[in-house]
């Protein structure tokens, strides 16, 4: 027997500080509620768990910025809804101008109107914002550069985006002019011109329709003044004196197949001497043609005939003007402005949203390329003004419609984004605490088993505190 070291003493307060140790750390992680409240305790979990709440949290950041985005589309959308609203007031007002039954001073007042609701559109359009961000003026809209402007300008490029998917916020065009609009034309014979201006004197002369006064006329330069003195009804104006010959040519105030020259009703002697066309040699009636073009998007790789009006091209929602000829070919590069919204957890997880221009100088009838149609041109002080404003106003409605239906498509995207980021920090936040948090009741468990085992160390410990005072019976 011997009492310098008591060995069984030693073991047993080993082992009742490693149980205490223990029990520690039950207690620690059951008043936590987790399972690694060190790196010591999991080292492998700690790091992945880390991971998982950077893209938990990112996720739950990311849901917020699409409801942000809502919320600014839905400001705009607002807007929208009052241009609309004035749209039709001033479609109205356009209606009730275009009836005779309104004399000058009427007019003047329904003018009065519009004009006010056109300023209330282009303040809509320079002060709608959101967080002082404007949303309506342009600055989110998509813009385009032509390289020769001469030969095809660009006019409006919403919608038009690269379609390689991933690319949305630029787009490079190669638009090639296969066929060049003209105006419908008539040229008529300048050697006998006066001639048979004198002798066609007071007989009918009837454009696209309406009857030309030749009462006074005496010369080319009274024809010239009669016909263009009408042409905002005819759509036809003259011209002589356009070369050395000082020929007499009739032309259509706009390009496209739809403008015409029909002289039908004039008296036969209008173009007998082929004063205005030559009779029997051309058609009765002369038609323009439409611009006819071949887009290339350079980095789809595709390739669209588009058919224009006039010289009007459009592309999707985008709107170009062939000015040139034939072949010319010319390069379109696109760049979009828009709001972008972070809507992932990584790096470049965005989405693009543009909204365009919205004042009297962007909207309206834009089908005739060259022509005064937009809002901020509408004037209905005269019969035939107001009746062009209806079908300016009609296309500005459209416009807008087409406007808002986009914004509702970027908020349903919107939404269902949320609910994807929902669902997937979800499901991430579930196996996160898998390696995070501490199952309680196999805690418990475990706490009542080193707890129990500390106790009995105790006890050993007093037992084996005991022995040698065995020795003393040897003593005695």
């Amino acid at each position: 027997m011997i009492i310098n070291h008591n060995m069984g003493a030693m073991n047993a307060n080993r082992m009742m500080g490693v149980n205490q140790a223990n029990a520690g750390k039950s207690m620690e992680k059951l008043s936590s509620g987790l399972r690694i409240n060190r790196a010591g305790d999991d080292a492998a979990g700690l790091a992945i768990s880390e991971k998982m709440r950077g893209q938990i949290r990112g996720l739950d950041q990311a849901s917020a910025n699409a409801q942000d985005g809502i919320s600014m589309i839905q400001t705009a959308e607002g807007a929208l809804s009052e241009t609309h609203s004035i749209l039709q007031r001033m479609r109205e007002l356009s209606v009730q101008a275009s009836n005779d039954t309104n004399i000058s001073d009427d007019r003047n007042e329904i003018q009065k109107e519009l004009n006010q609701l056109n300023s209330e559109l282009d303040r809509i359009s320079n002060t709608t914002e959101f967080n002082t961000q404007k949303l309506l003026n342009g600055s989110l809209g998509s813009k385009g550069t032509s390289s020769d402007a001469t030969k095809v300008a660009v006019v409006s490029t919403s919608g038009l985006k690269a379609t390689v998917p991933g690319v949305t916020d630029s787009g490079t065009y190669d638009v090639k002019i296969t066929t060049a609009a003209t105006k419908a034309s008539k040229v008529g014979n300048a050697v006998a011109a006066d001639a048979t201006v004198l002798l066609a004197k007071g007989k009918d002369l009837v454009i696209n329709g309406i009857k030309i006064d030749t009462t006074n006329i005496s010369t080319v330069a009274d024809l010239k003044n009669a016909v263009n003195a009408v042409k905002d009804k005819t759509g036809v104006e003259m011209t002589e004196g356009a070369n050395t010959t000082k020929e007499i040519k009739l032309e259509s105030t706009e390009f496209g197949s739809s403008k015409k020259i029909s002289l039908s009703g004039s008296d036969a002697l209008w173009q007998a001497a082929g004063a205005l066309g030559n009779a029997g040699v051309e058609a009765a009636t002369i038609n323009g043609i439409d611009a006819v073009a071949d887009i290339t998007d350079k980095l789809a790789k595709t390739t669209t005939t588009v058919t224009g009006v006039g010289q009007k091209v459009l592309y999707g929602n985008a709107e170009l003007t062939a000015k040139g000829a034939p072949v010319d070919t010319v390069t379109i590069t696109v760049t979009t402005s828009g709001a972008s919204m972070h809507i992932g957890a990584n790096q470049d997880q965005t989405m693009l949203v543009d909204m365009n221009e919205m004042s009297t100088k962007t909207l309206g009838d834009l089908r005739t390329v060259g022509s005064e149609n937009y809002l901020k041109d509408v004037n209905v002080l005269t019969n035939q003004g107001a009746e062009k404003a209806i079908t300016t106003i009609d296309e500005a409605i459209k416009q807008v419609s087409g406007e808002r239906s986009k914004l509702g498509a970027f908020t349903n995207r919107l939404e269902h984004t949320i609910a994807n980021l929902g669902t997937s920090s979800e499901n991430l936040t579930s196996a996160e605490s898998r390696i995070r948090d501490v199952n309680m009741a196999k805690e418990m468990s475990t706490f009542s088993k080193n707890n129990i085992l500390a106790q009995a160390a105790q006890a050993m410990l007093a037992q084996a505190n005991q022995q040698p005072q065995q020795v003393l019976q040897l003593l005695r």
